[in-house]
């Protein structure tokens, strides 16, 4: 309530004369509203068609506007960061625009020679940084020109991340590490140009995996792709989980609707298929369970 009333107080005291009540949306309006009939600072009166709002104690209004607003947004620096520009305006971090300028992307290399360029000439060696400390981050942000010749890999599981003995063998790439869903922040770095000669993302097979991977096609313009592990539908049959299906079945009929209209390739509309038709959901751990044979 108080950064509605905060941002319809700041509308209001700007005005020099009557403030149209369509100025404000309806959050605002109730707000304003409330404050009003508590202290009598302005008035509602009919206008034409309309309603305007007068006002008629200034200073009883704007002493509410710096109580709900300590700092002028116009007197803040410029590059201040938006969370503490939300804490002087709105004493709230999250009050505005609340996302960071950086998105911190955790990295690996599997295999040798896998490295990210910029167009200003920087250059970073992976496969080195990996094998010194395990993984690398990487601070992205859309307007940046990071990208590499190699490809890159989206892993929301942890345990994949550390252990990379599941890759197809000559596997040479990035892996990314993710939870849950893909941050905005991240697609919005995908978005802006083609960063890696192809986006691969392995994820849960569930509604929320093709979420993420209906949400890639949508915006990468690298090649994108969504793995599938050997003998994935045995194993489905042997290892799938009803009650992960079950808690994600919402997602999973939203992200089938929003692959056909993709036109995602044929053997992602099939594993759809079959993951309704078995009524399970597979977990990315599963890649390392051999089946028995015979």
């Amino acid at each position: 309530m108080s950064r509605s009333l905060a941002a319809a107080l700041a509308k209001l005291l700007a005005s020099e004369g009557d403030t149209p009540a369509s100025l404000f949306t309806e959050a605002q309006r109730k707000a304003l509203d409330e404050l009003l009939r508590r202290t009598g600072g302005a008035s509602t009166l009919r206008q034409g068609r309309g309603v305007v709002y007068r006002i008629s104690q200034r200073v009883s209004l704007e002493t509410v506007l710096r109580d709900l607003s300590p700092a002028d947004a116009d007197t803040l620096p410029h590059d201040i960061p938006a969370r503490a520009r939300n804490v002087a305006t709105r004493r709230d971090s999250k009050g505005g625009e609340s996302g960071h300028g950086l998105h911190y992307m955790v990295l690996k290399a599997v295999g040798e020679d896998v490295s990210w360029a910029a167009d200003d000439g920087r250059h970073i060696e992976l496969s080195p940084l990996t094998d010194i400390a395990g993984a690398a981050a990487l601070a992205i942000r859309p307007t940046d020109s990071w990208h590499s010749s190699q490809p890159l890999w989206l892993i929301e599981n942890q345990a994949l991340f550390d252990r990379t003995d599941w890759l197809p063998e000559g596997t040479r790439a990035s892996l990314a590490y993710y939870g849950g869903q893909i941050p905005a922040a991240l697609l919005a770095w995908l978005a802006a140009r083609p960063r890696a000669a192809a986006v691969i993302l392995f994820a849960d097979y569930d509604g929320v995996g093709l979420q993420n991977y209906a949400r890639l096609l949508e915006c990468c313009p690298a090649p994108c792709s969504f793995w599938l592990m050997p003998d994935w539908e045995a194993k489905l049959r042997d290892f799938g989980n009803t009650t992960i299906w079950r808690d994600n079945h919402d997602r999973f009929t939203a992200a089938e609707v929003r692959l056909q209209a993709l036109r995602a390739p044929i053997e992602i509309l099939e594993l759809c298929r079959v993951l309704a038709r078995e009524g399970r959901a597979l977990e990315q751990e599963t890649v390392w369970l051999d089946l028995a044979k015979g």
